[in-house]
């Protein structure tokens, strides 16, 4: 198949989509596919304007991707360096050669990958892509809304409330809590205060980032991650920051979190997370392939905390991990996201 690995963009996860990106299709050439890896911002921004034969030069890549810097990219900087000084969000020739592709291969990561805007958009091209429909994107990519959905199908979440930029603050009842971005990615943004000076500090730093963000309860306890495929729950994983919470770095850095699958937990505390996990799913009609996170305290006591429709798959990633458990190669598991779009009409 001729088949677009779309990477990059505006988010602030924009470095982690490449290590997505690249992975993805070095695995789908490997198949026999013809997988050319794309910036959707940056475009193909050659003096050509001909991409006829562009599948036949589809490891001529222009991407460059180096190793992950553990630092948040600086998006004024990314935008200012596009050659034609376009605001639009599709660099040159991307729609073009992504309607030429047979499926395109989201790798995208962060709001305008996730939050079903993409999705809307080639859905209007007749544009075939892998992942999840444009709404339950929008529906997970937006905790605060997801955690409603949650609640609704009886998925234990934390409690919390949503602010507004500009709007009175309101103080969270108990301390310590979290503060996060309402769409944001890889844990930035995010914030754990103990106190009232602590909170004002995070909001601010959150509402640098986005309009929305949600304050809810701190959980004490273990981190868990299922994933969702096809309506089917992959082996539980658990994800052990060496320090701190699983934040960006933690996630990114090789070392810096111990991750085991399946993890070490009684065989019906397993299957409940599975079964949080499946049901929280079919609550945002995610019918692809997506990811749930969950804390577990000491108690027993179980909370989902988000979803993930386009998880990552990097070489650190938790999806690939939880495949791997059940014996899917990497490869493997590229090949049936792939199966999975092919055979789906959104």
């Amino acid at each position: 198949m001729n088949i677009v690995v779309l990477a990059g963009g505006l988010s602030t996860e924009r470095d982690v989509s490449f290590q997505s990106g690249a992975m993805v299709a070095n695995a789908l050439r490997k198949r026999g596919h013809k997988a050319l890896l794309l910036d959707v911002f940056m475009g193909w921004q050659d003096a050509e304007t001909d991409v006829g034969d562009i599948f036949e030069r589809a490891e001529e890549t222009f991407v460059t991707v180096g190793a992950m810097s553990g630092e948040v990219p600086d998006i004024a900087a990314v935008r200012a360096a596009r050659k034609d000084s376009s605001d639009c969000f599709f660099g040159p020739n991307v729609i073009a050669i992504c309607r030429r592709a047979d499926l395109v291969f989201l790798a995208l990561h962060g709001e305008d990958g996730e939050n079903g805007k993409i999705q809307a958009a080639f859905d209007l091209y007749g544009i075939r892509y892998t992942g999840n429909g444009y709404l339950g994107c929008a529906l997970a990519m937006d905790k605060g809304l997801s955690k409603e959905f949650f609640r609704s199908r009886g998925i234990p979440t934390p409690d919390g409330f949503v602010l507004r930029r500009g709007q009175e603050i309101r103080e969270p009842e108990r301390f310590p809590c979290v503060v996060k971005p309402a769409c944001g990615g890889s844990s930035i943004g995010v914030s754990i205060v103990h106190d009232s000076g602590a909170y004002q500090k995070a909001l601010a730093e959150a509402f640098a980032l986005e309009e929305y963000v949600v304050v809810e309860d701190f959980i004490e306890g273990r981190e868990f991650s299922v994933g969702v495929m096809d309506g089917e729950a992959l082996p539980v994983i658990e994800i052990a920051p060496v320090e701190g919470f699983y934040d960006y770095r933690n996630k990114y850095a090789a070392g810096r979190a111990v991750e085991t699958c399946p993890a070490d937990l009684a065989p019906d505390l397993a299957e409940t997370m599975q079964g949080y996990a499946k049901e929280a799913a079919k609550a945002l009609g995610l019918s692809a392939y997506s990811r749930m996170d969950f804390l577990l305290k000491e108690d027993g006591a179980m909370f989902c905390l988000e979803a993930n429709t386009l998880p990552g798959m990097t070489p650190t990633s938790l999806l690939p991990q939880e495949a791997a458990a059940v014996g899917m190669s990497f490869e493997d598991l590229c090949e049936k996201i792939v199966a999975l779009a092919a055979d789906t009409k959104k």
